[in-house]
């Protein structure tokens, strides 16, 4: 099966990645059913990449509903090592206008509990840090490129509300995530951050601002017609921005804490764990546990 480093997972507006040379299209299974939709993986600019359109071809799966711990088993039974999310988020800062990009590096969850957001459990239990939900080198590699590329302006940090969805927030909600230090807000960050943790991979969020939410009174509530013309102005530039990204990625050292964040998680006692747990999730624990 073929193998990528990189890995990009596209969101609403970006279902395909242009530039992908040799393509091989795969239809994968996981333990945690099937990812999204098939993975293409290709090379882009020289770097073995696989690329997944997060809501599935023609945006057929909602934010709940996403099978987050099989795209990300997914990306990892690849051999990918960087995760790049693109995702499209609302504005709860004045300074952060629809269009910008914004590098979050905290995340704030508001879903609602009905997410598997850990591939452990049932005789395993890992408890990873999740201090640092963003990987700082990979978010400095994707802030850098965004920067000199000049596509848009470019928000370094900031945290990302992840509300549960569909439906958008209420001006009273808007408001309150506004008090409690939101900057953006979106749907689709959690769990697939906390996934990618477990999974030992790099992972960024690369958030291209559609809207204002709801709680600018200046402004118009927020539509779907609104969020879909931005999103299209936005798509061109997310695709700039990780294609350049890309070669600087893969030439990267790993001195982050990602690649060994479960070192010292795994609390089971290697005698308790059985052994169907542990085969099942080898590929995550294997050189930790054999």
């Amino acid at each position: 099966m073929r193998q990528a480093k990189v890995g990009i997972i596209g969101g609403s507006g970006l279902y395909t990645m242009e530039g992908l040379r040799n393509v091989e299209k795969l239809t994968l299974s996981t333990p945690f059913g099937p990812p999204s939709d098939d993975i293409v993986v290709g090379d882009l600019d020289g770097v073995p990449t696989a690329f997944l359109p997060r809501h599935g071809a023609g945006h057929r799966i909602s934010p709940s509903e996403l099978p987050a711990r099989a795209n990300v088993w997914a990306m990892k039974s690849l051999g990918v090592t960087h995760l790049i999310s693109v995702s499209a988020v609302g504005s709860l800062r004045e300074d952060i206008v629809p269009r910008d990009v914004v590098i979050p590096d905290q995340i704030l969850d508001r879903t609602k509990g009905v997410r598997p957001a850990t591939f452990f459990g049932d005789g395993l239990v890992a408890h990873i840090a999740f201090a640092e939900p963003y990987c700082p080198e990979l978010c400095g590699i994707i802030y850098d490129v965004a920067t000199e590329l000049n596509v848009a302006m470019v928000h370094k940090g900031g945290t990302m509300i992840v509300m549960e969805g569909p439906q958008f927030s209420t001006k009273a909600e808007s408001n309150f995530y506004r008090q409690i230090g939101g900057d953006i807000i979106g749907m689709t960050a959690l769990p697939e951050a906390k996934l990618a943790r477990e999974a030992e991979i790099c992972y960024c969020t690369l958030a291209m601002v559609t809207d204002y939410d709801c709680w600018r009174e200046s402004e118009e509530a927020v539509t779907v017609d609104m969020v879909v013309e931005n999103l299209m102005a936005n798509t061109e530039a997310s695709k700039a921005i990780v294609r350049r990204a890309i070669p600087h990625v893969a030439e990267a050292p790993r001195d982050c804490g990602c690649a060994q964040a479960l070192e010292n998680a795994i609390i089971t006692s290697p005698e308790a764990i059985p052994g169907e747990r542990r085969e099942a999730l080898k590929l995550l624990v294997g050189k930790y546990l054999d």
